[in-house]
């Protein structure tokens, strides 16, 4: 068999690719292993007896069907971990989300007027201190803050017009009792 090391060697620098990505015309091997300047390959290479082999394609329909079922939660069993659970999801991960949901709502809780600056400063720092696990629980938190206030106010209210009421009373007591006493002296008087 014809060695055809020189032709290889002209071939992939005309074509600029590795000698592994070229292919050399079978049939013709021996008008092949006469050429030997680059002017003679890059007539071989016009009339089809020397070309370029086409990329080669790395399918990733595979990988794309694994992936859309790992995100559906397929194969994800203990078998298919290999990092610890902390590396997997970390929980300063799960904190710094937690912590962000739950300060947008009472940011936007109190940007809406449904809660004062109290309120505001109380719920802010029971969520730092880890009190809420979920939106749901802080939440139901404010509402029962927001229910106590209005009961506290009400109340302040009632108490505050019992007082009004009962000065009132007092106030008729005492002068209805002050004409008792000097009823007497205007009939001494008359």
């Amino acid at each position: 068999m014809v060695s055809l090391k020189l032709q290889k060697r002209l071939a992939a620098a005309i074509l600029h690719c590795g000698r592994r990505k070229l292919w050399l015309d079978p049939g013709e091997v021996d008008h092949v292993a006469m050429a030997n300047s680059r002017k003679e390959i890059r007539n071989l290479i016009k009339d089809g007896m020397v070309l370029r082999r086409p990329t080669k394609l790395h399918a990733r329909f595979r990988a794309r069907r694994a992936l859309e079922a790992k995100r559906n939660g397929r194969h994800t069993g203990h078998g298919k971990r290999s990092g610890t659970k902390e590396a997997r999801l970390p929980t300063k991960v799960l904190w710094m989300r937690r912590m962000r949901v739950l300060r947008r709502l009472i940011r936007k809780y109190r940007e809406l007027k449904k809660i004062d600056k109290h309120v505001y400063h109380e719920a802010y720092m029971k969520v730092k201190g880890n009190v809420f696990r979920h939106k749901r629980g802080l939440m139901e938190n404010i509402h029962r803050l927001e229910a106590d206030k209005r009961r506290d106010k009400a109340l302040i209210y009632q108490l505050e017009a019992i007082r009004i009421q009962s000065k009132d009373n007092f106030q008729r007591m005492k002068v209805s009792h002050r004409r008792e006493e000097c009823a007497p002296q205007l009939r001494l008087l008359a």
